[in-house]
């Protein structure tokens, strides 16, 4: 493999296709130069390791790590064919309508983000997502106003974990005809909520749809518990 004089400090050769880089410093500095990436994971990423990042043409895979310091991911829009992105704890970024552009995109995993609250943004990838993750951390709980703007949705798969949904209501997951796998936190409805979304989606897996996740409920056509 060749080396050059970035390769001691990226951990990366300028041939890789798959790469890792936990920046400490400037020590991501020309990792644009990397230009046949097709993975890439990233952590500790500011916005200059970003722009730099989105330099890179062939970029399919992207996961940046805790934590994410950029102030906006407008550059992403340069990432043509990149189908996977995932943003760990983005504290600062206040806009997602930039991952709109990601015409290729089928799966978004977002995690811990601060300013994420509605999600109206996301409809122009209503027919383009595959997964969607829109997850908290161990110790912080992702807050969503509503799932209205995910009505009718292509995803097969949802992750809300560690997650609360203001209004409780799943009722917009009934017309997400493609989606059969919910993981969720039981915060983000009610039983009721459960149950509504259980009995119009028997195709759809929940561990909440389960008697035993509500001890003393009384479901239709059972006995409580």
């Amino acid at each position: 493999m060749e080396r050059d004089e970035f390769s001691d400090t990226l951990k990366i050769g300028p041939d890789a296709e798959i790469g890792v880089h936990h920046r400490e410093k400037n020590s991501f500095r020309g990792i644009s130069t990397r230009r046949k990436l097709r993975i890439l994971t990233a952590s500790a990423v500011n916005q200059d390791f970003l722009d730099e990042i989105c330099e890179l043409p062939d970029l399919e895979w992207l996961e940046l790590l805790w934590p994410v310091t950029a102030d906006t991911l407008e550059g992403l829009s340069r990432l043509t064919k990149l189908h996977r992105l995932k943003i760990d704890s983005p504290r600062n970024i206040t806009d997602f309508t930039p991952i709109t552009k990601l015409h290729r995109l089928t799966r978004l995993e977002i995690e811990n983000a601060k300013h994420l609250c509605n999600l109206r943004w996301m409809l122009p990838l209503k027919d383009r997502l595959e997964v969607l993750g829109l997850d908290g951390s161990i110790n912080t709980t992702q807050k969503i106003e509503s799932l209205d703007p995910l009505d009718g949705f292509a995803f097969r798969k949802l992750t809300m974990t560690s997650a609360s949904v203001a209004d409780k209501d799943l009722s917009p997951l009934i017309t997400c005809r493609n989606l059969t796998e919910l993981v969720c936190a039981k915060a983000v409805s009610t039983f009721e909520g459960f149950m509504v979304l259980a009995d119009a989606r028997p195709d759809m897996r929940c561990d909440w749809f389960s008697p035993e996740a509500w001890p003393g409920r009384k479901f239709r056509g059972a006995p409580a518990t």
